[in-house]
Formats: structure tokens, sequence, C-alpha cells
């Protein structure tokens, strides 16, 4: 019987600080995939002041962050996948920078499109690649812990963006100058640091077949191997899960703070407060999801909070928007997303997806997901003018899907994980 990997002896074995440090340098794709969206936002009204910028530009810019990042993750899983991930890791935070340099220095609207085109690729490029390559350098028994160590960084650049937005509120371009210019300056740092980084202790061609055995996938990059049941179960399920429950956290990520202003009737300073108190919660219990992430308790915790997530959503939506009950979603949301969100996503897709194609198929759920998201975006303002409570009831609706999903995942593809997962040899993951 094939052991699953979530034994509870798993969580007693340390990891080697060298892998925290590859797991920091690839959750960097992480920290600035939402930092730049961030920024966009928070910059936006600067960007529009400052350019003289019409409404169809800014619509533009911020449409094409997303759709960019779904893009980018297409190609980039696949590229890494064919010409090494190694590879294609450090280009992508090389091309972030670029991006980043060009958005921070831009004189006017078209040249900063133009950067935002850039970072956008590039960032989406990097979440599957880097995914991959943390996984490719894990332990069996700590890649659970690698992989969901990205996630706080993801939430960190969240955090950093909209504190450095608070700070720097009442200096114009200068500060929106200083919020991009730190994306540029950290990627940099990053590129140099990845192109030293040794994985010379990457698991052996023998137990990489022993886990595409355990999967029953076929081994080779060649794309009919991710159009079979090996890969696409997998991926169906993982990507039902995330692009159903990604609906409702791009949602408020985006809007949250109109909502509260439109809807609940809060103060712009208020709605912003009540966003920028509840991130610390989120980023600490993301830091303890990563700490039992290698043991029964993830899946289990899980099972929990997708409930208290559901009933966060249904409160909100039982009030219509209103501020006290939006007060109680944001309490419940926060504390159940770490361990009902997108940390699950990306450990269970690297524990699932066959190793020779996981920046491939991961990739490929990522720009599926991210370009509904869009798209869902693009009509939440007109139906939340429409009905809050419409609007409100459709997300619960997609959350309780995404627990589904989620319960699947867990139930069935779990249960069929190989105990020592490992990576493939020869997709440049440096040896030797």
């Amino acid at each position: 019987m094939v052991r699953t990997p979530t034994a509870p002896e798993r969580s007693e074995q340390p990891i080697p600080w060298r892998l925290w440090k590859v797991a920091a340098l690839s959750g960097m794709a992480s920290y600035l995939d939402a930092a730049l969206i961030v920024s966009i936002a928070v910059n936006l009204a600067i960007y529009r002041d400052s350019y003289d910028m019409g409404v169809w530009m800014a619509g533009a810019i911020s449409a094409i962050v997303t759709g960019c990042i779904a893009v980018g993750s297409l190609v980039g899983g696949r590229l890494a996948d064919m010409f090494g991930r190694r590879r294609v890791y450090n280009w992508d935070i090389f091309c972030f920078a670029l991006g980043a340099v060009v958005i921070t220095l831009a004189p006017n609207d078209i040249v900063l499109f133009a950067g935002v085109l850039v970072a956008g690729l590039a960032a989406g490029a990097d979440l599957p690649t880097s995914l991959a390559v943390v996984s490719d350098a894990a332990p069996a028994d700590g890649r659970a812990r690698l992989v969901s160590f990205t996630q706080v960084m993801w939430v960190a650049g969240i955090v950093v963006v909209i504190f450095l937005g608070y700070l720097l509120s009442d200096t114009g371009m200068t500060g929106a100058r200083i919020i991009t210019g730190h994306l540029a300056v950290a990627a940099l740092v990053t590129w140099q640091l990845r192109s030293r980084l040794d994985l010379a202790d990457g698991p052996s061609d023998t137990e990489v077949a022993q886990e595409a055995a355990a999967l029953d996938a076929p081994r080779g990059i060649e794309l009919k191997n991710v159009w079979n049941r090996a890969a696409l179960l997998p991926m169906a399920a993982t990507f039902a899960y995330y692009v159903t429950w990604g609906i409702g956290a791009n949602t408020f990520g985006q809007f949250g703070t109109y909502l509260l202003v439109t809807v609940s009737g809060a103060s712009q300073s208020l709605a912003t407060g009540i966003n920028l108190a509840f991130l610390p919660i989120a980023l600490v219990l993301t830091v303890v999801f990563v700490r039992i992430a290698d043991t029964p308790w993830r899946d289990r915790l899980f099972y929990v909070f997708t409930v208290v997530q559901i009933v966060a959503f249904c409160i909100a939506s039982v009030t219509a928007g209103a501020l006290v009950g939006m007060l109680v979603f944001f309490v419940l949301y926060q504390i159940s997303n770490p361990f009902a969100g997108e940390a699950s996503y990306k450990v269970w897709s690297q524990l699932t997806l066959p190793p020779d194609t996981r920046g491939t198929t991961q990739g490929l759920t990522y720009a599926v997901s991210r370009g509904v998201f869009a798209g869902v975006a693009f009509v939440t303002p007109a139906l939340m003018e429409y009905s809050a409570s419409v609007l409100l009831w459709s997300i619960t609706a997609c959350m309780a899907a995404s627990a589904v999903a989620g319960v699947y995942v867990v139930r069935v593809l779990i249960q069929r994980s190989p105990g020592a997962a490992a990576a493939p040899a020869d997709l440049g993951v440096a040896r030797a």
C-alpha cells in the first residue's frame, strides 16, 4: 500500500537551511506577483492624474496585469518543462526586473503600459516554474512545508505594498515610483541569489520513476503526457478548487475596500484600515500552515476551515454587505483562508501532478483560473451596483463548490500520492 504524504512522523523531520533558502527565493515569485497587482491598484489614481490618463487606458492597465499573468503562467510553465526549470527560473525574474524598472521610470502611460505588460508576463511565467523548482529540490517529508512557504511570501507582498501605500499616500508620483522601484530592486537581488543556488542534492532518476509509477503517470515532457488521466484528473480537480475559491478571494482582494465604501457605508479610511488590520492575521496563520503542512493536520484543518469560510460568506450574504456583517466576515475569512485557500492548492498540485510536466500542468491551471478571475472582475462593479446580495450569494456558492472539490482532492487524489515524491532528473535541476 502506498504511504500518503501526510504521515505523522514527517513533521518531526527538520529541513536544511539550504532548502528554506530555495523556498524563499522561489517564493519571491509569489511576493512579486501579489505586489505587482496591488501596486498597480494602489497607484492607479496617481497614474491617472499624472499622465492625464483616460478611463479606457486606466482600465486596460488594470486588466492587462491579470491577463499577462495568465498568459505568462501558461507559456512559462511549458517552457520550464521543455528547456529546464532552473534556466527559465533565472530568466523570468530578470525580465520581471526589467519590466519593473520601466514601470518605475515611465514618462507616460504608453511606456507604463509596456512595463506592466513585460512584468506581468514574467510574473506569470515565474509562478509555476518556481513551485516546480521547490518540488524538485524538496525531500518527500518536507515538500508541503517548502511549497506552502511560498504563500507566506505572497501574503507578505500584499502587506508590504499596502503599508508602503499608506505611508506614501501624500507623496504622489514619488511614492508611486518608490513602491514599484522596490519591486525592481527585489527582483534584481533575487535574480543574483537564484543564479548562485546550488541544488546538487536533487533526487535521483530512480526516485522520479517511482513517483511517476505511483501516480500512474508516463515519463517525459511531451504534450501527449498532459492529456492523459494521470495528469488530467488532478489538473481538473485542483483547477476546480482554485478557480471557485479564487473567484471569492480575487473579488474581495480587488473590490473589498470598494464594497465596504459603496455598499457597507464605511469611510475610505475605515475601509482601508479594516483591510490593513486583518492582513497580519493572515500572515501569521499562513506561517502556522507551513508548520503543519507535512502532517495530517493540514487536511484535517482544511475540513474545518472550509466550513468556517463558507459560514463567513453566508454571513456577508445574509446581511447584504452591512458593516457589522462585513466585520464578522473579515474576521472569519482571514482566520480560515490560510488553511483553506491558495496554499492548499499549491501543495495539492505539487503532490498530485505528474513530476515531468508539473510546470506545464500547473501553469495551465493558473492561466485559465486567472483568465476567469479577470472576466469576473470586469463585471463585478456592475453586479455590485445591481445587487450586492446577488453578488455575495454567488460568491458563497463558489466557495461551497470549492469545498466539494477540495474534499475530493484530499480523500481521493492525496491518498494516491506517493510517499517518496521527487522531481525529474532531467528538467534542469543542477546536480553535483
